[in-house]
């Protein structure tokens, strides 16, 4: 499977084309939605990527926002098209948290990972992830939940394809030091963690309980970064005020949250920087790891 660019991708790359248009056409979300008789929020929900729009729809859009260039606007419109093309991951709908996190995922040309409680999901066995399963969801069914390990066992694969996922991750020193599924299972976790973290593209760190408090002191945070203008050419889109669509993924009890303001994105990247520089190298990291499985 490519996993290269997906729909959820083109669907932010045009979202971002269609607000740079609006505005320079100097209309308001709401004067949008007037015009068409909209639903008041569907003008944000396409602007944010939250649905797939129609190349019918983009095409009445550009027109209003009086866009003449043929080229410009045929790009956009073939880029609706491919936004709705179906994915390896719509065979999964059931089992995916709502949001499409996991369409960034695929997307990304690069993450960074700041992890509290477990292990990163890119990073487990089947049977560390099946133990956390069964603990979280002890009512499911068993076919569910080989589907769930499916799922995620085949989200791995972005970090061992020809082009793969830049993969930057800390882990609180705690994930490492809890035992899930057992002292066997985890013993081949944690093997399977020196493993993972001697590839080119995966950068793996430890933050030592003694390192203090931080930023990131709450839950699982990723910000996912995306390829710019290169990836834009492709359907002759090149303009630079769209190649900034890092967004970072929040993860709570209460649900899923995304935060793509350029600035935001900026000052969590500037955080995650500081808590690298408190966490252990990637020597020390292993060194860590390894004296676990000796103890």
């Amino acid at each position: 499977m490519s996993v290269d660019e997906g729909p959820t991708l083109r669907r932010r790359r045009l979202g971002a084309e269609l607000k740079r248009c609006r505005e320079a056409a100097g209309l308001t979300q709401e004067n949008v939605s007037r015009h068409f008789e909209w639903h008041a929020a569907k003008v944000t929900r396409i602007e944010t990527a939250r649905v797939a729009v129609t190349a019918r729809d983009v095409r009445d859009l550009l027109d209003l926002y009086h866009v003449r260039d043929e080229a410009y606007r045929e790009a956009l419109i073939e880029l609706a098209r491919m936004s709705r093309e179906r994915t390896w991951w719509s065979d999964y709908r059931d089992v995916i948290r709502p949001g499409n996190f996991v369409g960034l995922e695929a997307g990304a040309a690069s993450m960074l990972d700041w992890e509290p409680v477990i292990v990163p999901g890119l990073l487990q066995t089947e049977a560390y992830i099946r133990a956390l399963l069964r603990t979280g969801r002890q009512s499911d069914p068993p076919h569910e939940i080989d589907r769930r390990v499916r799922l995620r066992l085949t989200r791995q694969a972005r970090l061992t394809e020809s082009r793969p996922l830049e993969f930057g991750v800390v882990m609180d020193e705690s994930v490492v030091r809890r035992v899930v599924g057992g002292p066997e299972v985890m013993s081949e976790q944690l093997r399977y963690l020196i493993e993972m973290a001697q590839l080119p593209n995966v950068n793996l760190q430890i933050l030592p309980f003694g390192s203090g408090e931080h930023g990131f002191l709450g839950g699982p945070v990723a910000i996912l970064e995306f390829r710019g203008v290169d990836a834009q050419m492709n359907h002759g889109i090149s303009r630079p005020e769209t190649t900034n669509l890092g967004v970072v993924y929040l993860e709570g009890l209460a649900g899923d949250s995304y935060e793509e303001q350029p600035s935001e994105v900026a000052r969590y990247r500037k955080e995650f920087e500081r808590l690298s520089a408190k966490a252990l190298d990637h020597r020390q990291t292993i060194k860590m790891i390894e004296s676990l499985l000796v103890a």
